[in-house]
């Protein structure tokens, strides 16, 4: 073990015992072991306030315009106890971070400077709760394609009107996409937003100008003044001001930070606008997302000063980006820019309080203004504008001379000066923060390493992009990360083919983001996946008996392969820390994680056994099931559910209906003289290629990327009829968590088995390898000891001698659970045992083994060696000595019964009782190296010898499997199926996908190769 330092790197003060260091690529415990984070990101809820889902246009402009409303309530609620149910869940998936994801919205919607501070003691008060089940957290200041009102999450309307904008005319001139109007704001069908093109709206004008303005308004734009500073300036002013005093908030709570806060993320996958694009004709050679009608850079420029453009339509499929037509899109002479008439003469905002310099017209687009093209023409005057960087000192629009010309480089001239100022002002109220480092995704991080002073990690995002994109776990695979890093010089030379080629890639890929961080930041600097998810919607929303007569409802087996493939890339020699994407507790099978259809919750209400009832379909789309006020989790009452569509009704997708049109000439700038539906509304002309759907069929898409011969053509929509089958099963109102503690922790799962997955979360010495199978349910982990690892106050030649510095392994129950905790809801009581003796409450409030849960009464596997058969609350320890081979087995005999109360308080916390007869293992350890079971935290303490100084390093290493193999249902996908209903078993399909090698490839949907 390292040997920390008693006091900070950064500050020279004394660290208390709690405090996480970081040192020689880890994050490290005051003793020096080695500490493994993995958590989730609470939540994706986040991105909008309760009962707000990116799917609902009723109110959605109108309550932005007056100031929008308060997030109270995510990412959880503390009045009804349901927070206790989510965190005793999270928590005994072995979980130990949590990304704690705030918008910049939550704390200043109502306007500049009009902070939400009942908002932000919600937010003290909620991580005091995630405090008391031990988790340890870094801020997550988040955010996608700038906003909610472009698109995405993050910062509060009023930013868009300061930089000049209307947002009502986004999804005309298609400066953005947006859900709750897609694809018109007059005919929205939200149910029909295809699978992640929310992204695409980095490339789109709204958010390519505003993260322009955002990270370079001074070179770029600096004409754009307002309360007299440029609007760069302004922004990130207010950004890091509203975020500066939610740290001021937790700081002066008193005893959250270090203890609980460990540090603060950078801004969430930030934008690059137009920074570093070399000819605004064409679109970038490395945008590798393409979906949806596709506008060059110039074109986009175009649209939103309201010209009509005919562009590139792009369709994601087997084979990725392919070009399929082309769209005409027509705005009907709208345009994105403000009208001069909301601000007074002198520049004056009067709802909003800003004062706008004369220079900066509104009317006209901003990048007129400085002169990048010319709106009589439609040409760019500048095409390589934003190529290079720009003095920002001088009349608008002049170049640096030719011999100072530098090429852009994003993440060294405008991200890094930003992180500095954010970085600096959340010192000020948290000196002591791990400065998680994130630049845009799979964009290496800067040198830092002066500025971090010791206290920084790399916080990298990481999904398997065509599982992401397709919607489907497929056979093969291409190394992303490796195509954009230059190691294959076709993309042919990246595809992987099998699953066992693809899991290498993907643990490839990782270990490449590991090195990042040794490499760039510097060597005391570990890597933490900030991201890493897989989407639980695949196939059609097979899983959810949406297709096939309901048969695969409940089998996440697919799901599961794709999540253990990305998961087990942190294992292995990496033995990374991440935080999952994500948990939400109000996620439902209609509208996933309630925003822009993204469906990555690795749990959900729509999962749970106990069904919660539902009401008949409306066309509303507002979400109801497990809304974020969780009531249903524990009362005795439930919210009920509103949805727009359903599994096994007859899918009924918007029908185009085609009208012959020429598309106006692009020049000179008129009004057209054919507009789409109603002129009054909204005018989009979109041509028959590009089909509105909410699943991709076979024929939707052209692979071979050949223009369709189809004339151009307007859409007209007919409202979708639905029905919905009964709900799953007759229940009570309300959801009472099961007392069986396996039955509460693969509940309402999605792929538990592959995200609820052993890994030792304290280690003496340094992983060699780390390795879990989860279809044979055995765990393996092989460490490497040196005389260094010797912790100076310990004697004797134990790690462990102090019985704390031991390794700690998370041992799922979901995994190695005895097969009597796997039957039902209830615990289990052995035969013989009376139902009259209770074990009194107050006895388990500590490590609870077999021998707290009788009077020392029990019987053994032959082959258990125990050096401990003391009193009660000790411990179940084991040598291997003679043997290697210890056996922890289920069939004991019990005096006592178990009792009934389901979860204990101690002093606030739930606590499912988890005893030692739980537990089915057989655990292979190294000679001399000695193991006990601690049940109640689902860990096995490992302790072996450390090198004495001068002697050579030694290797350990511990293999536990379940005794009778892998749980079936939790090793094939289908553990939150009920108990009480025969669950549907394909022999051969759930492993070999359908039986065969076509069946892997194609599925009712059509073919998918990629």
């Amino acid at each position: 073990m390292p040997r920390v330092p008693s006091t900070s790197p950064a500050t020279n003060n004394p660290v208390p015992p709690y405090y996480v260091h970081v040192a020689q690529s880890n994050f490290l415990d005051s003793n020096g072991r080695v500490l493994i984070l993995r958590g989730v990101n609470l939540s994706g809820s986040d991105k909008a306030p309760v009962d707000k889902p990116s799917q609902q246009l009723d109110d959605f402009w109108e309550t932005a315009e007056n100031g929008g409303e308060s997030f109270i309530g995510r990412p959880l609620n503390l009045e009804d106890g349901s927070a206790d149910v989510h965190l005793a869940r999270l928590r005994g998936w072995g979980f130990n971070v949590i990304r704690y994801c705030v918008t910049w919205e939550a704390l200043e919607h109502a306007g500049p400077r009009k902070y939400d501070f009942e908002f932000m003691d919600y937010t003290v008060r909620v991580l005091r709760k995630v405090k008391e089940y031990g988790f340890k957290v870094f801020m997550d200041p988040h955010q996608d394609v700038w906003s909610r009102y472009s698109g995405g999450s993050g910062a509060p309307y009023w930013t868009l009107p300061a930089c000049g904008l209307n947002p009502r005319n986004f999804t005309s001139t298609l400066a953005c996409i947006l859900h709750s109007e897609y694809p018109l704001p007059t005919s929205p069908a939200p149910e029909t937003l295809p699978a992640m093109i929310w992204s695409t709206n980095y490339t789109r004008l709204v958010s390519q100008t505003v993260w322009t303005l955002f990270f370079a308004g001074r070179q770029f734009a600096p004409r754009a003044i307002i309360d007299g500073v440029n609007i760069q300036d302004w922004l990130q002013s207010h950004f890091i001001d509203a975020f500066g005093l939610l740290a001021d908030k937790i700081r002066d709570a008193g005893d959250l930070l270090d203890e609980c806060i460990i540090g603060w993320d950078s801004i969430n996958e930030p934008g690059e606008g137009f920074l570093g694009l070399e000819n605004l004709n064409e679109l970038p050679k490395h945008q590798a997302l393409k979906k949806g009608p596709t506008p060059t850079p110039i074109q986009s420029i175009r649209l939103g000063s309201g010209i009509p453009q005919t562009v590139d339509n792009w369709t994601f499929g087997p084979l990725g980006p392919a070009k399929d037509g082309t769209v005409t899109i027509d705005p009907a002479g709208r345009t994105i820019w403000a009208d001069p008439s909301i601000e007074s003469s002198d520049g004056t905002n009067t709802k909003w309080g800003w004062k706008r310099d004369p220079g900066w017209k509104l009317g006209e687009c901003i990048w007129a203004l400085h002169s990048v093209w010319d709106p009589r023409t439609g040409e760019a005057i500048t095409s390589d504008y934003f190529a290079y960087v720009r003095p920002e000192k001088g009349a608008a629009g002049r170049r640096a001379s030719i011999s100072s010309k530098r090429m852009v480089n994003f993440v060294e001239d405008y991200w890094k000066p930003h992180w500095r100022r954010y970085s600096g002002r959340i010192k000020r109220a948290h000196p002591e923060a791990i400065h998680f480092i994130q630049p845009p995704v799979f964009v290496p991080p800067p040198p830092l390493d002066g500025e971090l002073m010791g206290r920084g990690a790399y916080s990298a995002h990481y999904y398997d992009g065509l599982t992401l994109m397709t919607r489907h776990w497929n056979w093969f695979n291409a190394d992303a990360l490796g195509l954009l890093r230059g190691r294959y010089r076709t993309v042919l030379g990246s595809v992987k083919i099998g699953t066992p080629a693809i899991r290498a890639s993907l643990r490839d890929q990782l270990g490449i983001l590991k090195s990042d961080a040794h490499d760039i930041l510097g060597p005391p600097y570990p890597t933490l996946i900030g991201e890493i998810g897989t989407p639980m919607d695949m196939d059609g929303k097979k899983a959810y008996g949406w297709t096939d007569g309901g048969k695969f409802k409940g089998d996440y087996s697919q799901q599961q392969k794709a999540l253990d493939a990305s998961l087990n890339a942190a294992d292995g020699v990496n033995a990374l820390s991440y935080t999952m994407w994500t948990y939400c507790p109000d996620s439902t099978h209609q509208w996933g994680d309630g925003w822009n259809l993204e469906d990555l919750s690795i749990w959900s209400p729509s999962d749970l056994r106990q069904a919660v009832p539902q009401l008949k379909p409306s066309r509303s789309y507002v979400m109801g099931v497990g809304t974020s006020s969780s009531a249903a989790l524990i009362n005795n009452r439930s919210r009920t559910t509103s949805l727009s569509s359903g599994p096994d009704a007859d899918e009924r997708v918007p029908q185009p209906t085609h009208t012959t049109t020429h598309p106006p000439g692009v020049f000179p700038h008129t009004n057209p003289s054919v507009e789409s539906l109603d002129s009054t509304n909204s005018a989009l002309t979109v041509s028959n290629e590009y089909q509105l759907r909410s699943r991709v069929r076979s024929g939707d898409a052209s692979p071979t990327g050949k223009p369709s011969t189809l004339k151009p053509m307007t859409v007209t929509f007919q409202q979708s009829s639905v029905s919905f089958p009964e709900s799953r099963q007759d229940v009570e109102d309300g959801y009472t968590p099961p007392q069986n503690p396996w039955a509460f922790f693969t509940d309402g799962t999605r792929a538990v088995g592959a995200f609820a997955r052993p890994y030792p979360q304290a280690l003496v010495g340094s992983s060699k390898t780390i390795d879990f199978n989860l279809e044979k349910a055995t765990f393996k982990l092989v460490v490497t000891v040196t005389a260094h690892d010797r912790c100076p106050h310990v004697k004797g030649a134990d790690a462990g001698g102090d019985k704390k510095l031991g390794t700690e392994i998370y041992l799922p129950l979901v995994h190695f659970a005895a097969e009597a905790w796997t039957k039902g809801d209830e615990i289990p009581i052995a035969a013989g045992v009376s139902t009259d003796d209770k074990v009194p409450v107050d006895a388990m409030h500590s490590s609870l083994s077999v021998d707290e849960l009788q009077s020392g009464l029990r019987t053994r596997a032959s082959t258990l060696d125990s050096t401990d058969s003391g009193p009660i609350g000790r411990q179940d320890e084991h040598r291997a000595s003679g043997s290697s081979s210890t056996v922890m087995s289920s069939t004991l005999t019990l005096s006592k019964s178990y009792p009934s109360t389901p979860f204990l308080a101690a002093p606030s916390c739930f606590s499912p009782i988890i005893p030692s007869s739980a537990y089915d293992i057989t655990v292979e350890a190294s000679q001399g190296t000695t193991w006990s079971l601690d049940s109640q935290n689902q860990t096995i303490k490992w302790f072996y010898p450390v090198p004495e100084p001068g002697e050579s390093a030694k290797e350990y290493s511990i293999v536990i499997k379940r005794k009778d193999g892998a749980i079936k249902c939790v090793a094939n996908g289908t553990s939150s199926k009920p108990f009480d209903k025969k669950t549907v078993q394909q022999d051969g399909e759930v492993e070999q996908g359908g039986g065969s090698w076509w069946g892997q490839c194609c599925n009712d949907s059509g073919c998918v190769l990629m």
